[in-house]
């Protein structure tokens, strides 16, 4: 027997993107209603939302932390607006779209990252090498456990550090001038979280067996 609705909405309380979501619907939807104005494709918002990493990346490589930190201010909105957009334009959910949107928020984050495993190397610090490299994979299996969840039938949608925790953190931490924090809290919290969504299908999994006997 499956989880109901309402079962699965107690299990997950509600995370910070769907907060954001609702106090920034205030800001996002006029400009959603201009973009659908002028039949703006959401996929291709999408992809300028990914080509902007490399910009953040940059900056980062270069040592720019704070110019990165603020420049993500004003980009990472672009993620939020794709789906917002979409919505409008009254486009199916889960179709190329949602494919897309998911398959290039994982590159983004490898191209973010890759400023950060750059940047380490040029200052030959192995310890915050090491750190970055955690942190990304953590990144990726946070994102793997929760869509190879839903595949399944199941929900993972809960945990300390979704997609919108890591860039607040690193948006935060960035424009204080100490990406090192940022990368170490990422490379703990991000398998915290992968070990929270474990417990979390796991959970669900075995109550389901013991309703079904």
């Amino acid at each position: 027997m499956k989880q109901t609705e309402s079962e699965t909405s107690k299990a997950e309380k509600h995370t910070l993107t769907d907060t954001l979501r609702g106090k920034t619907a205030v800001v996002i939807d006029p400009i959603v209603t201009f973009l659908a104005k002028y039949h703006l494709s959401p996929d291709t918002l999408t992809v300028v939302g990914m080509l902007s990493h490399f910009f953040l990346a940059y900056l980062i490589a270069i040592g720019e932390m704070r110019w990165a930190g603020i420049a993500m201010i004003f980009l990472a909105p672009l993620d939020a607006l794709d789906g917002a957009l979409a919505r409008k334009l009254g486009r199916k959910q889960g179709g190329f779209g949602a494919f897309l949107d998911s398959t290039l928020d994982r590159l983004a984050e490898i191209i973010l990252f890759g400023g950060f495993i750059y940047y380490y190397v040029q200052t030959d610090d192995v310890l915050m090498l090491g750190l970055a490299y955690v942190a990304i994979t953590g990144s990726l299996m946070v994102s793997y456990t929760r869509s190879k969840a839903e595949s399944l039938h199941m929900s993972a949608k809960v945990g300390i550090m979704s997609r919108v925790e890591r860039y607040v953190l690193m948006l935060v931490f960035l424009i204080l001038n100490y990406p090192a924090v940022a990368v170490g809290i990422l490379a703990v919290f991000t398998y915290v979280t992968v070990g929270q969504r474990m417990y979390h299908v796991w959970y669900q999994y075995y109550r389901e067996s013991a309703h079904e006997e």
